[in-house]
């Protein structure tokens, strides 16, 4: 897994990127009530806005971390936005890209140097 400042995770599976938040920002988020996704099909462009968590502290975006496609999304939080809160690491996921070039995650942080960005 990789990790961006914005607190955002990324996984790579096959050719595609697996985009969702750690558990920190899961829980400085608080309770998650409503999640807006985007459209599968679309091109993002990195940091643009592609998903719209609202909790009972705050409404957040989630930008993406790369250049792409967005390949599918989870649907399962429309229905079940308390997932970001209770699996952010695993069924919470937000949404899977693909990307034109992989090595553009070689820059982000690994669980290490994301534990020591967030001093955990």
């Amino acid at each position: 897994m990789k990790f961006t400042e914005e607190h955002e995770w990324l996984r790579v599976e096959g050719d595609h990127v697996v985009v969702g938040i750690t558990e920190h920002a899961a829980t400085q988020l608080g309770d998650v009530v409503f999640v807006e996704l985007p459209e599968a099909g679309g091109e993002v462009a990195k940091d643009d806005e592609v998903v719209v968590i609202e909790s009972v502290k705050a409404a957040s975006d989630i930008l993406a971390p790369l250049d792409g496609e967005i390949v599918e999304v989870n649907e399962t939080l429309t229905d079940s936005p308390d997932l970001v809160n209770s699996d952010p690491l695993g069924e919470a996921w937000f949404f899977k890209m693909k990307v034109a070039d992989l090595s553009a995650l070689d820059g982000m942080m690994d669980a290490d140097a994301y534990k020591d960005f967030i001093g955990a």
